[in-house]
């Protein structure tokens, strides 16, 4: 066996083929490793056969047209043959000469010296070689020294790493496992933080209001003094000389207001005190300094609803100016003092409403019938205020506040103000107060007739016969004096139109004996007048608890 077969048995040996798709010995073989033999040693072809493996000592590619290259003409890179341009099969170089005349550049023809056998593959006979770029071998090649990437073909499209437009570019990495968990992590905390802040903005208070730093600043300075005549300036001046007073007797329970006059007395009505027994500890009376002391009666009258108390102590309280009744007018401004509802010192304020108002005062089913020419406020007085002064804007007492009018009771007995208060003019109250105080008891005012209580017309109508045992007009009395008789209607009283019985008795009863009344009266159709000295009961009554 000779040298130049040798390699191919043994190739046949190992199982190898050339690379060559085809060869005279079958069908085409998967493409093995391509055989290195050592550098400079050249291996003659085959005897039977030219060689035509397709591959170089230096790991060159075949160069058959069935990578696409251009086929060159039959002689082409023999001595004396020009050499045909056209594109390297790997490198995409141009073909120039080379040592023993090859095609291929220096160090890349077949070291033996013969021509390549190209072999156009996918070359149509007889047409147009086509003119694309090879596939990328089926194995890797040329990784030794001074390997690089393919340089730049011109007119072929690149890829991203100066390879064929044909190579794809290496995928992209993704980021790491541990990447991903920290950046969850943080995306969970930051959706935390926000859930936290949202509940909290969610379901905090609409406005808090709270500001640390907030002040409203030092008060004005300024002065608790008031002008005299301001409602300010009476109350200082008369809530020292105002008491209250309570009763508590076997009896019953009751409570009111006074006021301190002269001697150390204390003036109140008669419904306050009438439940008390005669020269007892039961009354209780409260100084505005809320020092308190016993009292006793000195003398009351049930018919003008007026007491007198006497305090055991009056802590130096001052005693209270009394002004006079007859000059106060409709619209003057009043303060209403006492103990409403038990709340001492309670001060209210308003006008005089009405003047000369008849009012039925005291216990509503008292045996003693008290009836009142009232001077009428607005001021609120409220159970507890009787008793108590309504003074003017002077603080000068004018009235003694004894009754208010009501819609009906309230479900404890008793009802509020509703801008309708009574109050007994003082100039009755100071007769009164002194006739008890000089003899115990107050004199009854009267003129002697007696009332006609059927009469529906204009006036008051004298009876027209006796009753009861008593005269029409009282023989040798007051009326009598004056020309009265039986059956006169009386039409007016000091200028003031009567509306009923009720009216005249509350003005006679108003005034004080030996005062003069001007009566203007109708008889037989005709007006008269006449002057009536008012006179007093020949019999005192004796004081008794309504």
């Amino acid at each position: 066996m000779t040298d130049e077969i040798r390699p191919q048995q043994a190739n046949d040996a190992e199982g190898r083929a050339p690379s060559d798709l085809t060869d005279d010995r079958g069908p085409a073989r998967e493409m093995s490793r391509p055989d290195f033999l050592p550098a400079g040693e050249t291996a003659p072809p085959s005897a039977t056969q030219p060689r035509n493996d397709g591959w170089s000592q230096l790991g060159e590619p075949p160069r058959s047209g069935a990578w696409g290259r251009p086929v060159a003409p039959e002689g082409a890179g023999q001595p004396g043959q020009p050499v045909q341009p056209g594109y390297d099969d790997w490198t995409g170089r141009q073909d120039r000469p080379g040592p023993g005349g090859g095609s291929g550049g220096a160090g890349w023809g077949d070291p033996s010296g013969r021509p390549r056998q190209d072999t156009a593959v996918f070359a149509v006979p007889g047409g147009p070689q086509p003119q694309f770029p090879p596939p990328p071998p089926s194995q890797p090649f040329g990784l030794g020294p001074g390997w690089a990437p393919p340089p730049a073909v011109p007119g072929v499209p690149q890829g991203p790493y100066g390879g064929f437009g044909g190579v794809a570019a290496p995928a992209r990495r993704g980021p790491r496992t541990g990447t991903l968990v920290i950046l969850a992590v943080m995306i969970a905390l930051l959706a935390s933080m926000l859930g936290s802040v949202g509940t909290y903005l969610l379901t905090r208070p609409a406005s808090s209001g709270l500001d640390p730093s907030y002040r409203l600043g030092t008060a004005p300075s300024g002065s608790t003094a008031r002008a005299p005549e301001s409602i300010a300036g009476v109350a200082s001046k008369v809530l020292p000389s105002v008491v209250s007073i309570s009763v508590d007797a076997g009896t019953g329970s009751s409570t009111g207001s006074g006021f301190l006059i002269k001697g150390g007395y204390v003036v109140t009505n008669n419904h306050v005190v009438a439940a008390a027994e005669p020269n007892s500890d039961q009354i209780r009376i409260q100084f505005s300094n809320r020092k308190s002391t016993t009292g006793r009666i000195v003398g009351r009258d049930p018919e003008s609803d007026l007491a007198v108390v006497k305090p055991g102590e009056t802590f130096g309280a001052p005693e209270i100016a009394l002004g006079n009744s007859d000059n106060v007018v409709v619209g003057d401004p009043v303060v209403a003092i006492g103990s409403p509802l038990g709340l001492s010192g309670t001060v209210t304020s308003g006008i005089v409403s009405a003047l000369n108002r008849p009012v039925q005062a005291g216990e509503e089913n008292s045996t003693d019938t008290t009836w009142l020419s009232a001077i009428q406020t607005d001021a609120a007085i409220n159970p507890g205020n009787s008793g108590g002064p309504l003074v003017n804007s002077s603080g000068e007492v004018i009235g003694v506040n004894s009754a208010i009018a009501t819609l009906g009771r309230s479900v404890g007995g008793q009802s509020g103000s509703i801008g309708l208060g009574f109050a007994i003019p003082v100039n009755h109250a100071r007769r009164v107060a002194e006739e008890l105080v000089t003899t115990g008891s107050a004199k009854k005012s009267r003129i002697g007739i007696t009332i006609d209580s059927t009469y529906q017309g204009t006036g008051v109508r004298i009876e027209t016969e006796a009753k009861q045992g008593r005269q029409p007009v009282e023989p040798n009395g007051p009326a009598d004096k004056a020309g009265l008789k039986p059956g006169d209607v009386i039409l007016e009283v000091n200028g003031t139109v009567l509306q009923d019985g009720n009216e005249l008795i509350a003005l006679i009863r108003n005034k004080a004996p030996g005062e003069k009344l001007a009566v203007k009266f109708q008889r037989g159709g005709q007006e008269k007048t006449a002057t009536v000295i008012i006179g007093a009961e020949p019999t005192q009554p004796t004081p008794s608890p309504s």
